[in-house]
């Protein structure tokens, strides 16, 4: 159903990426599964890099966290077996590397929150910290992370 929902919405899930350093991708632990940080890397590339509101612009920032979205749930599809599976979405973390005086990280999270919404309607409504941040991992202008409840 939820794979459904996302060709009618014209979204494909990217191929799941192994983790790059030493922890998973994926953790499932009492119906919840914590998905770690996203970075919105488009065959094996940042599409924009740098801090947002000097060298990125706020649209380009929220296309990255679409990408951060898709990329995340590919992750969790591959974990899990099924987005079907998916009860809630609890909770949103995004890290915007920002420069100095830039203050909009909820705008360009919002992007991501909203496609949560679209894909899983009432269930993908969550609660969620939108931070700014002064460098993140490659120079990537948005990282996402994510807590989601999971039938067991």
């Amino acid at each position: 159903m939820i794979r459904e929902r996302l060709r009618e919405l014209g979204l494909e899930l990217p191929e799941p990426v192994p983790s790059l350093y030493q922890y998973v991708p994926v953790v499932v632990h009492e119906g919840i599964a914590y998905v770690s940080g996203q970075v919105p890397r488009v065959d094996g590339k940042l599409p924009y890099v740098g801090k947002v509101g000097v060298d990125v612009t706020i649209e380009q920032a929220r296309e990255l966290a679409k990408i951060c979205v898709l990329k995340g749930l590919s992750s969790l599809e591959a974990e899990i077996g099924s987005l079907d599976r998916v009860e809630r979405v609890l909770k949103v973390t995004g890290y915007v590397q920002s420069t100095d005086g830039f203050n909009q990280q909820p705008q360009v999270i919002d992007a991501a929150s909203e496609l949560l919404e679209q894909i899983f309607g009432e269930q993908g409504r969550h609660a969620r910290t939108a931070v700014g941040a002064a460098e993140l991992p490659g120079n990537t202008p948005v990282e996402i992370d994510f807590m989601i409840a999971v039938q067991r």
